[in-house]
């Protein structure tokens, strides 16, 4: 039999869709159940705004946050329930808190409660328009700390995602990521384009809302994982509560190591990656870091029969 091991991929905020999680919903009890337990923690009919929309109320922050991790949730408990299950679990940004729900160090109800208050805390950390992110294409990532040094002029402006080869986002105030995004263009970027987003997140601008959620952080339930998360400020395996609440107070401020976890978790032998949740942005960047591995997505009914399918297949072929 191969000793592949699997990791859980969960995404973060912008894969946010009206009707994402429906289908798993009608049909499976413990996708289901999971909405349900979601709509009594916050109070209000989450499931109902992931099912239908609208989407401008979807991509509130705040809204968006506790609907991704419900669905994420909700999509990793039905692979669990038709037997795959993860050796390693990391997730992008808000995605973390999605792998620390299915790694059992954190309840879903408390879960969900808390990425609320965070979407709120950043929303408000930064007044609306006062700050940017954009994305530069086709950059070594400390060709992209030069030019955000260069472009800074007093104002903040830093690397926030450290995606994949070549893909660097950045955040921070609006001008001065205006001005980075010329002089990557003058330095030779593919591309170098200001995102829709409503907030700089991970930058040194979210301090406002690191302080307010790592009160927060300290009064919830945190236990060791069942398997290790590979945590996104430090790209490690993490095995302990106790490093896990410390890399999510730090995670709202510090940059996202995307392309470093990708690549611990492949040092750790994981050759095969799952994502859990909506969209396939994370397979995207995967194929980026390595275009060897297995790619698979799991975000509705179709999908989940399409891995089941892939994942029987290959491992018939590997005994």
């Amino acid at each position: 039999m191969s000793q592949l091991k699997t990791a859980f991929l969960f995404p973060g905020q912008g894969s946010q869709v009206p009707g994402m999680g429906r289908e798993f919903a009608e049909s499976i009890a413990s996708a289901r159940a999971v909405f349900e337990e979601a709509d009594r923690a916050l109070g209000f009919p989450l499931s109902k705004l992931c099912f239908e929309g609208p989407a401008e109320k979807l991509q509130l922050t705040a809204n968006t946050q506790p609907a991704i991790l419900t669905v994420s949730v909700a999509a990793a408990r039905v692979l669990e329930e038709n037997g795959v299950r993860a050796d390693f679990v990391a997730g992008h940004s808000l995605g973390e808190y999605s792998a620390l729900v299915a790694a059992g160090a954190m309840p879903l109800a408390e879960t969900v409660r808390l990425v609320r208050k965070r979407g709120q805390y950043m929303q408000e950390a930064v007044p609306v328009g006062f700050g940017a992110m954009a994305a530069l294409l086709g950059l070594r990532p400390d060709a992209v700390e030069e030019i955000c040094r260069e472009a800074a002029e007093g104002e903040v402006v830093s690397p926030a995602n450290l995606n994949s080869p070549g893909q660097v986002v950045i955040a921070g105030h609006k001008p001065a990521v205006a001005r980075a995004v010329e002089l990557a263009k003058q330095r030779g970027a593919k591309r170098a384009i200001l995102l829709n987003v409503s907030a700089p997140f991970h930058c040194a601008l979210m301090q406002p809302a690191a302080d307010r959620l790592a009160q927060d952080l300290d009064a919830v339930e945190i236990r060791d994982p069942r398997v290790p998360v590979v945590n996104n400020v430090d790209a490690k395996a993490v095995r302990t509560a106790a490093t896990l609440r410390e890399g999510l107070k730090r995670q709202v401020t510090a940059p996202v190591q995307w392309e470093k976890s990708v690549r611990t978790l492949l040092s750790e032998g994981c050759g095969r990656f799952i994502e859990v949740g909506p969209g396939k942005v994370l397979t995207g960047m995967l194929r980026q870091i390595d275009r060897n591995v297995e790619c698979l997505n799991v975000e509705d009914s179709s999908s989940l029969i399409e891995t089941l399918n892939k994942l029987l297949k290959n491992t018939q072929l590997s005994c």
